[in-house]
């Protein structure tokens, strides 16, 4: 499956919510899909962007290190399943939205979390969606620049 349908069933997920375990496994499942976008990007994406999305490779992997792995069957798990990574500036936009509504369920999930280790969890869970939105960011620019600068070579 292309990696934008997967972004947004992600969405689509997480928008739906659910109690805090549920809640707890979409985010986990959106960092793994970073990660997987961000290692794609690395090894066969536009070289400007290939730093960069090493860093969002380690960063999303981060984001599912500090949270408990979720009980899913191998078909379940989203970021197996895709195939085509398409046009990098779509994927990022699509991308850099999910990782921003990561980090808004994670805040709600916070501020009630009934335990302190789910709190904990949810702050660590969100500095590493921050922090890959950062690069996802980054990346964005970096393309924006790299596009700006083959048109002036054609106009010039």
């Amino acid at each position: 499956m292309d990696a934008v349908r997967l972004i947004m069933t992600s969405r689509r997920a997480l928008a739906a919510g659910g109690g805090a375990g549920e809640l707890l496994t979409e985010v986990w499942q959106a960092q793994a899909l970073a990660q997987a976008i961000g290692s794609r990007l690395a090894v066969a994406g536009p070289p400007e962007l290939r730093g960069e999305a090493l860093g969002l490779t380690e960063l999303a992997g981060r984001g599912c290190g500090v949270l408990d792995i979720p009980d899913l069957d191998p078909g379940e798990l989203r970021a197996a399943r895709l195939t085509e990574l398409g046009e990098p500036h779509p994927v990022l936009m699509h991308l850099g939205g999910l990782l921003g509504e990561v980090g808004i369920a994670l805040v709600g999930l916070a501020s009630s979390a009934e335990d302190e280790a789910t709190y904990w969890q949810c702050m660590e869970a969100i500095d590493a969606a921050d922090e890959s939105r950062d690069r996802v960011l980054e990346m964005l620019r970096k393309l924006a620049t790299h596009e700006a600068l083959l048109l002036q070579r054609e106009a010039g």
